[in-house]
């Protein structure tokens, strides 16, 4: 009789122990699922955090490239924003440090909207303060405009007399020779037999141009970038000097005038040569090219 009684108290005191080591088991595996839960909230959370922070700093960047009143402080507020994005990213991601990193978060998203809402009522006073000004200025336009129009076209009109006036250098044209002895000069192409430039061109026929002595300024550059000819240098302007070949003055009344002249030169260089005419303003008036072998 006592032996069963023992059989019963071992086999009660098994099933308690098998009982308490399965409640175990199943609170460590609670406690488990349970953190590994709460790690990967953390982590959807920083994720989460650190996308809006992103997205913070693009608005940023936005309001900055649009220069207003505030760029300043939407630039320290954009730096402040970088900053905790890099704390965060570099965080082990805890409990406690993403409830800071949040409460960073809110602060600074909180001045920013107070600035963007401070940002948009200066540009609508702005707006309003433009239509005012627009409203007088309308006034002071109308009386204006005829004024304007009157100077317009009198501006128009001195601008298209002198437009018109301008004389027009034609048919510029470059002949390489070589002269012989008896005077007789034979056109070449080749660098090796040229021993003279012949130049012309023409100042055409205007009647509505002032008539009187003209000068232009001839400028020959051979294949090595050297100026041919006088090589003299003369001040056009303040900011502008001429190196030039050659000068030629001419007598203008109101007809057509050929201009021709000769450069002598010798060991000229085969290559592209480039031939400038310029006015006594320093302007270009004319312009070719051509070529020796």
């Amino acid at each position: 009789m006592e032996n069963k009684q023992n059989n019963s108290g071992l086999k009660a005191a098994v099933v308690v122990l098998g009982l308490l080591l399965l409640g175990s088991g199943a609170y460590i595996y609670k406690m488990s699922s349970d953190n590994k839960e709460t790690v990967t909230n953390l982590t959807s959370e920083k994720e989460t955090l650190a996308s809006d922070l992103k997205a913070k700093i693009a608005e940023y960047d936005v309001l900055i490239a649009d220069d207003n009143a505030l760029k300043a402080d939407f630039e320290a507020q954009k730096e402040e924003m970088e900053k905790l994005l890099v704390a965060l990213e570099k965080s082990k991601g805890d409990a406690a440090a993403m409830a800071k990193y949040k409460n960073e978060y809110f602060r600074l998203k909180r001045e920013m909207d107070n600035l963007v809402a401070e940002n948009k009522l200066l540009k609508e006073q702005n707006v309003a303060l433009t239509s005012s000004l627009d409203s007088t200025n309308v006034v002071l336009s109308d009386a204006k405009k005829f004024n304007d129009t009157l100077v317009y076209q009198n501006d128009n009109l001195s601008k298209t007399v002198e437009k018109g006036s301008k004389l027009s250098v034609l048919n510029l044209n470059v002949l390489a020779v070589k002269e012989r002895s008896s005077g007789k000069q034979i056109e070449t192409d080749k660098a090796s037999r040229a021993d003279k430039l012949k130049i012309s061109f023409l100042i055409a026929e205007n009647q509505i141009a002032k008539s009187g002595d003209r000068t232009y300024y001839v400028q020959v550059i051979d294949a090595k970038n050297n100026i041919l000819g006088d090589k003299e240098t003369i001040a056009m302007s303040d900011d502008l000097t001429l190196t030039y070949t050659f000068i030629t003055k001419v007598k203008y009344e109101n007809k057509t005038v050929q201009v021709k002249q000769e450069v002598t030169g010798k060991d000229f260089q085969p290559g592209s040569y480039f031939v400038n005419v310029f006015n006594a303003k320093g302007e270009m008036v004319s312009k070719t090219s051509f070529s020796l072998r």
